[in-house]
């Protein structure tokens, strides 16, 4: 039986053109790489992300793709976005769940896990 699955890497940098402390706004862009890892091509359909900040306020973001797109990944394959987030603290967390679909119409998703959105640079 085909086994579909993607895996995902993230990389998190500050973004200073969108962060103004004074009034309560960091921002941060993170790089997702999403690699088929399993053994049928699938697509990825749609997001939903949790964006935490530092004192437990969430936002929630869902819609279909991921910067416009929606890739097709063969076995091997991977596509990589960047995007941003904003949130009221210095530091925060993000997690997700990409929705994908195989090529023989088969359902599956693909858990993004929890990173640290904070400037790695001001932790030390």
């Amino acid at each position: 039986m085909a086994r579909p699955q993607f895996t995902c890497t993230v990389v998190v940098r500050p973004l200073p053109e969108q962060t103004d402390p004074a009034h309560e706004l960091y921002g941060y862009a993170y790089t997702v790489t999403i690699r088929n890892t399993g053994d049928v091509a699938a697509q990825l359909i749609g997001r939903h992300w949790r964006i935490t900040d530092h004192r437990g306020h969430e936002q929630q973001v869902r819609g279909l793709g991921v910067v416009g797109h929606q890739p097709l990944l063969k076995p091997g394959e991977q596509f990589e976005y960047t995007s941003w987030a904003q949130i009221a603290t210095p530091q925060g967390s993000m997690q997700g769940t990409y929705y994908c679909i195989t090529d023989d119409a088969h359902w599956f998703e693909t858990p993004v896990a929890e990173f640290a959105l904070a400037d790695a640079a001001a932790l030390h």
